[in-house]
Parts: C-alpha cells; sequence; structure tokens
C-alpha cells in the first residue's frame, strides 16, 4: 500500500510475596485461549506524515500531568500512530493492517486486516481530526468509507465480524472466528466517530452496524459469552469468565438498544484478587494489556460497581508490574525505573504472550513500549520515563510510525514491525492522559451510559466508599 506523501515525520523473575485469591466462589476460572501467533511481516521507514488542517478542533480544557517537553514526544507519537492508520489502511475499504513493516512502509505488501485495528483506527481520525494532522473533510470521508464497507460489504454473523479479513476485498482470512471482543473493540471505534463527527450520513451508519449485533444470541444459553464462533464448529469452547479485556464487550451488550444482555452478565465472570507485596488488585494470569483496552474508551474515573474501582485497580496492577519488571533486573541488567513493560507483543523468536507477576511466558528481557504506552493514565511520570528513555536511548526502537512493536537491547534485537493494535492503544491513552478526549467524546453515547448504569456502577469519590461494596 502506497503511503500518503504528506506525512513527514517530524524531527525531533520470579515474583515475591505473591497470594491469588477469589472474590468470591463463581464458576471454575479456565484458562484463556493463547493469542494466535502471528508470523512475522517484514517491516520499517516511510517518510510520510499527515497534513495539518487550517482549523484544528478545539481541545478540551484538561489538565495535563506532563511537561512541554514529554507533551511534545506524545504529540509526535499520537501523530506518527495517526499516520499509520491513515497509510496502512485501505482507501477503498477503510479496514487496518493487522501489522506493518515500519522499515520498510512504503512496500510492505501485506494484506491482512484486523478489524481491532480498524476500531483503533476509526477513533485515530477522531484524535487527528482534533489534534489537526488531518482535515476534518478527509477524516470525515475516511470514517464514511469504512461504515459503508462494514454496513454494506464486510462479512458478519448476527452483526459479528470475523477477526481477520483482506484489506481490499474484505474475505476471510487464517480460517479466524467471529470474534466476539474485537467486534467490540470495532464498535468503540465506530461509536467514537458518531459522536466525534455528529455527521448524519456516519450517524446511520453507526446506528446501522452496531444495533444489529445480536448480543442476545452470543448469549443464548450462557450469561459467560463466548470468545467466538467459526462456521465449522460452532460456538468456541473458551468464554470470557474472568477479568481482562472483555469488561467493553459486556458493557457495550448492557448498553445494546436491541438485543441487550441481561443485567446478570455482569456479575458471572470472575474476579480474582491477586495480592503482590502488600497491593492487592483483580487480575488474571494475562499480559499488561487487560488492564487497559476497556479503558482507552470507558471512562471508569471516580466510578465503581459492587466489586471494583477499575481505575484505581489498573493503578494498582499497572504499579505491581512496574514492580515486579524492576525486580528482575538481576537477570536482565538493563531494567529498571526507566526501562521496563512486557505484554503480549512480538519477540525475537515470534509472537508471544507474556507478563507477570507472576511471570509466564518466555521472558528474555525485552520491552514493549505499548506496555507503558497504554498505561499512561494510570502512572503519567512513571510511564513518561519508559517512554523518553527509549526515545532518547534506542533510535532503532524507533520508525515512521513511532515506537516498534519491541525490543531487547541486551540481544541486539530491535523489531522491524509495528502492529496496529499496540500502536492503538498507546495513541488513545496518551491522548487521554493529555485531554481526557476520547472519554469524553466516547461516553456521550447512550449505549455506553446505559451499559455502566445497568452494570450498577455509581459515581464516587475515592477514599469514600459507596454502601454495599467490596474492596479488592
Amino acid at each position: 500500500m502506497a503511503v500518503d506523501s504528506r506525512c513527514t515525520p517530524l524531527v525531533g523473575g520470579t515474583a515475591k510475596s505473591f497470594n491469588i485469591e477469589p472474590v468470591e466462589p463463581f464458576s471454575r476460572l479456565s484458562r484463556r485461549r493463547v493469542l494466535k501467533t502471528l508470523s512475522a511481516a517484514a517491516l520499517a521507514p516511510a517518510l510520510s506524515r499527515l497534513r495539518i488542517a487550517a482549523l484544528p478542533a478545539p481541545l478540551p480544557k484538561h489538565s495535563s500531568p506532563f511537561s512541554p517537553e514529554d507533551d511534545q514526544l506524545l504529540e509526535e507519537l499520537e501523530r506518527l500512530s495517526c499516520c499509520f492508520f491513515w497509510e496502512q489502511a485501505s482507501p477503498e475499504t477503510g479496514l487496518v493492517k493487522d501489522r506493518c513493516n515500519a522499515r520498510r512502509a512504503t512496500t510492505d505488501k501485506s494484506t491482512v486486516a484486523s478489524i481491532a485495528a480498524t476500531g483503533f483506527g476509526l477513533t485515530a481520525l477522531c484524535i487527528g481530526d482534533m489534534r489537526g494532522f488531518i482535515s476534518r473533510s478527509e477524516a470525515r470521508q475516511r470514517v464514511y468509507t469504512t461504515l459503508k464497507f462494514l454496513a454494506e460489504k464486510l462479512t458478519n454473523h448476527r452483526g459479528f465480524f470475523y477477526h481477520f479479513a483482506n484489506i481490499n476485498t474484505g474475505e476471510r482470512v487464517w480460517d479466524s472466528e467471529v470474534s466476539s471482543v474485537d467486534t467490540a473493540i470495532l464498535l468503540c471505534g465506530i461509536l467514537t466517530c458518531r459522536t466525534h463527527f455528529r455527521d448524519t450520513d456516519i450517524t446511520l451508519l453507526a446506528h446501522s452496524i452496531s444495533n444489529r449485533v445480536e448480543w442476545t444470541w452470543l448469549s443464548e444459553d450462557t450469561t459467560l459469552l463466548p470468545h467466538g464462533w467459526a462456521p465449522e464448529v460452532g460456538f468456541l469452547q473458551f468464554r470470557w469468565d474472568y477479568y481482562n479485556e472483555m469488561m467493553m464487550m459486556y458493557l457495550l451488550g448492557l448498553g445494546s438498544p436491541t438485543y441487550p444482555l441481561r443485567p446478570e452478565a455482569w456479575d458471572a465472570w470472575k474476579r480474582t484478587i491477586f495480592e503482590y507485596e502488600g497491593k492487592r488488585y483483580i487480575g488474571s494470569f494475562a499480559p499488561l494489556f487487560v488492564h487497559q483496552y476497556s479503558q482507552a474508551w470507558f471512562d471508569f474515573r471516580n466510578k465503581r460497581d459492587r466489586y471494583a474501582d477499575y481505575f484505581q485497580n489498573s493503578i494498582i496492577a499497572t504499579e505491581v508490574h512496574r514492580q515486579f519488571c524492576i525486580e528482575l533486573k538481576k537477570q536482565f541488567p538493563d531494567y529498571g525505573p526507566d526501562f521496563w513493560g512486557i505484554t503480549a507483543s512480538d519477540s525475537e523468536n515470534g509472537y508471544v504472550v507474556w507478563g507477570g507477576p507472576p511471570a509466564f511466558g518466555p521472558i528474555d528481557g525485552t520491552v514493549v513500549p505499548a506496555a507503558a504506552g497504554g498505561s499512561l493514565p494510570f502512572l503519567p511520570q512513571e510511564t513518561m520515563r519508559v517512554l523518553r528513555n527509549i526515545r532518547n536511548h534506542y533510535p532503532q526502537a524507533w520508525s515512521v510510525y513511532g515506537f516498534v512493536d519491541a525490543l531487547n537491547p541486551l540481544r541486539n534485537w530491535y523489531d522491524s514491525d509495528v502492529v496496529g493494535i499496540d500502536v492503538g492503544i498507546t495513541m488513545i491513552m496518551a491522548e487521554n492522559a493529555r485531554s481526557g478526549y476520547v472519554w469524553k467524546i466516547f461516553m456521550q453515547n447512550p449505549e455506553a451510559q446505559r451499559g455502566m448504569d445497568r452494570a450498577g456502577f455509581k459515581s464516587y469519590q475515592p477514599g469514600k466508599e459507596p454502601s454495599g461494596s467490596s474492596n479488592p
């Protein structure tokens, strides 16, 4: 796919004191299916950059926790992330590549798109318009093209989409499943566009796509939603039965105006309490991204259900992960306060699902910039310290689309690829940490408001617990 000539880059171990206990006796916890191993596609530098709009939308008022220098780095990072979602999407379908060789971006020939990356890409168009990285007319036209294709041409089953598709035709690839959570990520992007643009055509298409999703079919005989469905086997055996990135999916289902989930679905999944060196939080045996994805769109700040304040929970989980990585310094000497973060990513040996605590996966000293980038709203200073260090001291980790997916300086290995969902979570969380903009416009959707209301969320001031709540 050709790179837009307007896009030119700016100048510029073993866990200690670890305990696990259930919050309450829900159904048995089952391990989530390991993420699909993605074949490494070759990636590297496109000299391009999105055109500055003459009249960018005014930025929302928000108290930024960042210095002018750090804010400038995040501005550059967001711009280049938007550049990825503009250039590595098909202008005809709007579908966004799952990954791209960022060191050969102009000649990258991969054709596999992901609906999750497309959901992040739709949100990127809102950020790009708001920040002035792209003109509003161009952003609006790309959104319209994408939603038109999703509504009328891309194959779906009862409103849910296949995980991976051909970027040019929309044809299912890799015998992928109709994915419940990846459809949810796509819907978050669609709903963000609806409230950002407030355009009649976009609104009608967004209604058409979101209202046809049959959440009641997905939950026909269970309150625990399956990971997906395939025509060859029917529903997949794995269920979303414990805390992870699926909160957005349950909330969208609860908020649906056409096929709403029953309220008890929110109570059905297990919330397991982890404890690490005296810090208690709801978690799972999964990478750090499970604490990030739902909070990219849903604003959990100063809200809680009868179980937890999930924003504060992610703060604690991120701090625990940071400490866990720092304690691995004996094995990996470059780990430390300014170099940490392990989440599902590329590695020298392919795509790996790894993290901790407790440690899982073949941890080898690799650091994943999206681990810190996707946690910017939770620990602004600590995560900026990592991003600033990588940007200043590891030039091979920087590309025309921002940070490459992973790096391991101890082995002199630097990825050549960027992965759409990792670029996306870093971009959105950078914007939320700077301005809260994505939270603001997404939460204007009645589906988001209704979903959180039906799940029992109440506003509160941290430190003043509402009656009837439990604490992690």
